[in-house]
């Protein structure tokens, strides 16, 4: 080789190098777009959506506060015990003047089906007991929900339990529906 021939090859590679400097920069250029460039929109929708979910997270903790120590009782609609559905229907009758039917049966009937659950939202569960074989609860967040267990009375569990996930039905949202 030839010192031209060796001076065109170093020329030829350092173009190569800037070009793949230059294409390396605008794909940076251009993924940075594609990751901060549509984010307002969805930041304010998040906004708006925790707002929401923090008032309706504050009224299912305050729905706890009040029926915590009320042990489970099949038929029962007060303090002194009380089942899945009541537990529900005292919910949103107390927190939003929202009528539901007595039974896990009749509540399963409303607002629509959903498929991701949000606070609020009725967890419903197929575990056999009871006059419907069905049972129901409250989505809190995290996989958590509150109801009226036959062995603790009014408490949490999450959806992730091996007995909840094995005997989980359907989630209906009746709020916003």
């Amino acid at each position: 080789m030839t010192k031209k021939d060796n001076r065109l090859l170093g020329m030829s590679l350092s173009n190569c190098i800037n070009i793949k400097r230059h294409f390396l920069i605008i794909t940076l250029i251009f993924s940075a777009f594609m990751l901060f460039g549509c984010s307002t929109t969805q930041s304010q929708v998040s906004v708006k959506n925790t707002k929401s979910n923090r008032a309706m997270l504050t009224k299912i903790e305050s729905h706890y506060k009040k029926w915590r120590n009320t042990p489970y009782r099949y038929g029962g609609t007060t303090l002194a015990g009380s089942d899945c559905s009541a537990l529900v229907m005292n919910f949103f009758k107390n927190k939003f003047s929202k009528n539901l039917p007595r039974s896990a049966a009749e509540q399963a009937k409303l607002g629509v089906k959903v498929n991701t659950p949000k606070a609020g939202d009725l967890v419903f569960f197929k575990t056999g007991r009871g006059a419907s074989g069905l049972h129901v609860g409250i989505y809190y967040a995290n996989g958590k929900f509150l109801h009226a267990s036959t062995s603790k009375g009014v408490t949490y569990s999450n959806l992730n339990d091996s007995y909840w996930k094995k005997h989980y039905w359907m989630t209906r949202r009746v709020m916003g529906s």
